[in-house]
């Protein structure tokens, strides 16, 4: 079985996390407001790595100055006495009705004046908590309506925000960097950068590119039906994966934010396979946190949000230590080179190869046994899939 949680796992969890009073748009809070010296004690106690928070997680938006000052250090306090991180920030730019319509790309520039210098305020609060990395989650950049918005005016004044944040973390000299998390909708009926290759489209078109990378959610990605596991590998391969939201989803339809691994747990167990033990050639593919952006149930008092942040930590070790079985499995090995996954990584062409060699090689064409493949040459797949089904099972 696996070993308790330890800060060297690296797992983080959101202020709004924990914090979470069970509220929803049919029903109010179930829970009373948590304070965050009490979350920074708790959280280390069951050994996480770090906190993370919104600017209004930690002190409420319209605060004095002394008001978050007094708030920042209680937390830079808690978080000296024991231990805990906080490794990554975010602003708040969509709970508040200024922000009904967005910030970076609401219609109203004056609202988009305020957003910029609400997120400049914020990122110098980033390097004063030791953050590095500063997510951007734009849940009302979007619209309901299609005539509401000029798609191409939001994505330049999006350009713009993103170009000019940059701009400042270089000219102070932060050690920062800025990771968009996608999601397709809810809040708005639709929403900028819905998706992980979006938003890899959309950083191609900055000016400083090299600041700029994603942070992935599950159920994001799963509520446009996709495949998250697969998403994460395209973030890696671009070597924008800056940071990871995990939780659980099921099928497509509202964000469940559910404990990770309780939802698609066959989806689960290939992400987490991909994060520790990299391609079929293995090698860990991800250093970063492991964070975990989800809702603890209405349904719970502070006992059962404490369990469900045990879950959450228990949950990805347990499948880290299936996926490493799996991985020395010699039957698995064997399946993996019979259903040729390695053979993938072998160049098409031949070294110096051309199109005109290849266009002469009559055993590429001419000669190839298409017909060998009709009732033959099967894969594997299937074998491969219910060995990796019974080790998430605990069979072998």
């Amino acid at each position: 079985m696996p070993t308790l949680p330890t800060p060297a796992d690296k797992f983080t969890f959101g202020l709004w996390t924990v914090g979470y009073n069970g509220a929803d748009p049919f029903g109010g809070a179930t829970r009373r407001p948590m304070d965050v010296v009490h979350v920074v004690e708790k959280l280390a106690s069951l050994g996480a790595y770090g906190l993370t928070f919104h600017d209004d997680d930690l002190f409420a938006f319209g605060s004095t100055e002394a008001e978050r000052r007094t708030q920042i250090d209680r937390l830079t306090s808690a978080c000296a006495a024991t231990g805990l991180q906080v490794p990554m920030i975010t602003t708040n730019l969509f709970s508040q009705p200024v922000f009904k319509d967005g910030g970076f790309t609401s219609n109203d520039r004056a609202v988009r004046r305020f957003a910029l210098r609400k997120v400049l305020r914020n990122i110098d609060l980033a390097m004063e908590v030791g953050a590095h990395v500063f997510v951007m989650w734009g849940g009302r950049e979007g619209a309901e309506y299609d005539a509401a918005k000029d798609v191409r005016a939001a994505l330049e004044r999006y350009r713009e925000a993103v170009n000019l944040l940059s701009q400042y973390v270089l000219d102070a000299g932060y050690d920062l960097k800025f990771a968009i998390e996608p999601k397709p909708n809810e809040p708005r009926g639709d929403i900028l950068l819905p998706t992980v290759g979006h938003a890899l489209a959309f950083i191609n078109s900055l000016e400083h590119p090299e600041l700029v990378g994603l942070n992935p959610e599950v159920g994001h990605e799963q509520m446009a039906g996709l495949n998250f596991a697969s998403g994460i590998a395209q973030a890696l391969y671009h070597g924008k994966l800056f940071h990871i939201d995990l939780n659980g989803q099921r099928g497509i339809k509202y964000d469940q934010d559910l404990v990770f691994g309780h939802g698609d747990l066959h989806n689960a167990f290939a992400l987490v396979d991909l994060l520790e033990n990299g391609g079929p050639s293995g090698g860990q593919a991800y250093t970063g946190m492991r964070h975990f952006d989800y809702k603890p149930s209405r349904t719970e008092d502070e006992t059962g949000v404490w369990d469900s942040v045990r879950a959450n930590m228990r949950t990805y070790l347990l499948l880290k230590e299936r996926t490493q079985a799996f991985r020395a499995d010699p039957e698995v090995q064997q399946a993996l080179a019979d259903a040729k996954v390695a053979e993938l990584a072998v160049p098409t062409l031949d070294d110096g190869e051309s199109y005109t060699d290849l266009m002469a090689d009559h055993s590429a064409y001419e000669d190839f046994d298409t017909q060998a493949y009709f009732g033959g040459l099967g894969f594997g797949f299937v074998r491969l899939q219910q060995l990796a089904t019974e080790h998430l099972m605990g069979a072998r």
